[in-house]
């Protein structure tokens, strides 16, 4: 049988495989279709049904042999997600869509190392250069984040003698190794106490427990009994005791329709309480995504399976306006207007006007709205917006859920990033418990420019609304995942054969996880927090020590100095005493004695009793937020149920202010 050319959008990983039929999911639970749907509607039906018999005819052969964790459903139960690709088709063959294409350029092995390595902060191991960052990094690495490193920087290195290009650094000198390929074995580590030092001879423990301490994943009823607690102590590479062997895995995986089908999940906060994102100041997060990237390779390593990267070269978006412009171009512009806004203004507006409107409207996301409507939404929208006299009251809730995957569909950038997307896939494809799959993808998350991060999230906050309706909308877990999943992971400027149109439910999966999960995979692991503070210790004691070397007669004069510095105890403050400031606070300042059980949010109450009647009504009407800054962290905004001794010890030397949290 022949397969109508599907048009000009791809998804950008493919399944190995072509089944005569694809089992799974029981039929029946997609909701149908009015019969009052328009004629291009209709249309659009009856053509993705036959892209649904053409997947399920038994005469096409199988081109490739089943991967044993693929992932599979039924042709039928699978409706609603080929009608949003049809849709999707349709709404750029009538030129509402433009074609802004990511260029791809082939790369050999070696340009892929040294794009990983400068991906990762170690650059200086290609320059050469002693940098502190770099220097700083490495000190702080796991015994398999350091041999993901090492294992690409060798294949960089032998790709580059191939080539006869300029002699390369062995990797003895920077690991100081016997042997320039040694093998390691992945075996569990102690886990991490608060201070960052490691307890000898201590296990993980894995217990179900309550969720009071824990941060919870809410699940429906009828969902599994047995609550399975995560631990961000010890890295997930290291937490790997027995790799996984391919021929052992479950054959012929299945995703449950069912909500309940997946696991609870819950997060036991440590003694220095949970960090969220938006909890880190920049430089921190940038020095997270540096370790993630690290221990994302890692952890792929540990399993087994190749973590693969799509090299995007070029981006051709438009500079001004609202669909189509890259995020980061989009928002520079919106903090002209509003500063420090971090979600795009018509992308908060579209949000806002559904979770008003059309949280109970029957089959939002899934019942298209009128194309020729939107066409005029989105041409009245640009001239518009910005000007604020487009009439909002005008659009429908389904014309404003189809701007909504408009704009999404539209980023000259997918959203999960081009590079990481097969990364995505692959969690699914080739792991498979559900355990690993989301710390696979908390560490993607993490990975994640910060743009396309917040955006992310204000959009997984919105669909995890509408499932929360699903009463009065009818659209449940696994429906909301089936309509994203297209306009999440598709790109354009290609034909869809068979074999990559497999990728519909390995999508929908993820979609899934990235709803249910959320509140986990925003938070800030610890053991990626405790290599942080490792690194930028590291980087002051490498400042400290440039300084004494700068000269005899700097050294000379700092330790005369010294000698002549009256003798007086290391710290003005007494052990377990820290002096908390509050600038916007009529009393700014107060010292503060620390026990075993104090927690962030005592003192907090504390500042706010002394103040409750000389702070302003502005003052008083702001969450306020204790925060950690400096010593060996930026800044941290703590966790309200954060205990104090234990994070003044992990950094003695920080200053501890109140002041709003950042949103």
């Amino acid at each position: 049988m022949e397969m109508k050319d599907s048009g000009s959008v791809v998804l950008t990983a493919y399944h190995p495989h072509s089944p005569a039929r694809i089992p799974g999911v029981e039929q029946g639970f997609v909701q149908d279709i009015p019969h009052s749907h328009s004629p291009a509607s209709r249309k659009s039906l009856s053509r993705c049904r036959r892209v649904n018999r053409m997947l399920s005819n038994e005469s096409v052969p199988p081109a490739f042999s089943r991967s044993n964790s693929q992932a599979s459903v039924d042709s039928t139960s699978m409706e609603d997600f080929w009608c949003e690709v049809e849709s999707i088709k349709e709404s750029r063959e009538d030129g509402s869509e433009e074609a802004m294409l990511s260029e791809f350029k082939p790369a050999d092995e070696g340009e892929l190392e040294a794009e990983w390595l400068q991906d990762v902060g170690l650059s200086t191991l290609i320059s050469g250069a002693e940098e502190e960052d770099g220097q700083a990094l490495l000190s702080t690495l796991t015994r398999t984040q350091a041999a993901a490193v090492q294992k690409r920087y060798n294949t960089y290195t032998q790709t580059l003698r191939k080539k006869n290009k300029h002699t390369v650094r062995d990797v003895r000198d920077i690991f100081g190794t016997s042997d320039s390929s040694p093998t390691f074995e992945t075996v569990p580590v102690s886990p991490v106490s608060p201070n960052g030092i490691q307890l000898p001879g201590q296990k993980p423990v894995w217990k179900s427990v309550s969720s009071k301490s824990c941060l919870d994943c809410g699940i429906d009823k009828g969902s599994p009994s047995i609550t399975e607690e995560l631990s961000y102590d010890v890295s997930f590479s290291e937490s790997i005791t027995v790799l996984p062997k391919t021929q052992e895995w479950p054959k012929n995986q299945r995703f449950k329709k069912e909500d309940s089908a997946l696991p609870k999940f819950v997060v036991r906060r440590s003694r220095l309480g949970l960090t969220e994102v938006g909890d880190l100041s920049p430089e921190d997060m940038k020095k997270i995504r540096y370790l993630s990237l690290l221990e994302l390779t890692a952890f792929y390593d540990a399993l087994g399976v190749e973590l693969k990267r799509n090299r995007a070269e070029r981006v051709r978006g438009r500079e001004n306006g609202l669909f189509g412009v890259p995020l980061a171009v989009l928002l520079e512009n919106d903090q002209k207007k509003v500063p420090g806004v971090k979600v795009p203004l018509i992308f908060q507006k579209l949000l806002l006007k559904l979770e008003e409107t059309g949280l109970e409207t029957e089959g939002i996301l899934r019942v298209p709205g009128s194309a020729s409507r939107v066409k005029n939404l989105h041409q009245e929208l640009e001239a518009k917006f910005y000007e604020d006299t487009f009439d909002w009251d005008q659009v429908r809730n389904n014309d404003a859920a189809g701007l909504l995957k408009m704009f999404i569909r539209e980023l000259p950038s997918p959203l999960f990033t081009v590079e990481y997307l097969p990364a995505f896939i692959t969690l699914v494809e080739k792991i498979s418990k559900i355990k690993l799959q989301l710390q696979a993808l908390h560490l993607l998350i993490m990975l994640m420019p910060e743009a396309n991060r917040d955006t992310a999230k204000a959009f997984l906050q919105f669909l995890k609304k509408v499932v929360a309706n699903e009463g009065k909308n009818k659209m449940n877990l696994w429906n909301v995942s089936m309509i994203v999943a297209p306009n999440l992971f598709i790109y354009k400027g290609k034909r869809a054969n068979q074999q990559e149109m497999q990728a519909a439910a390995t999508t929908a999966h993820i979609v899934r996880l990235l709803i249910r999960y959320q509140d986990i995979l925003w938070t800030v692991p610890s053991f990626l927090i405790s290599q942080v503070r490792k690194m930028n210790e590291a980087a002051m004691n490498s400042k400290r020590q440039l300084m004494f070397d700068k000269g005899v007669r700097k050294l000379l004069r700092r330790k005369t100095m010294e000698r002549e510095r009256p003798e007086r105890p290391e710290s003005d403050i007494p052990e377990g005493v820290i002096r908390v400031y509050a600038p916007l606070h009529s009393k700014v300042s107060m010292a503060i004695q620390l026990n075993g059980q104090t927690k962030a949010k005592d003192i907090l109450a504390r500042f706010h009793c002394e103040n409750s009647h000389g702070s302003s009504q502005n003052v008083r009407g702001q969450i306020q937020s204790l925060h950690e800054i400096g010593g060996n962290i930026g800044q941290h905004c703590l966790d309200p149920e954060a205990f104090m001794l234990d994070v003044y010890r992990a950094n003695p030397h920080a200053e501890w202010v109140i002041k709003p949290k950042a949103t």
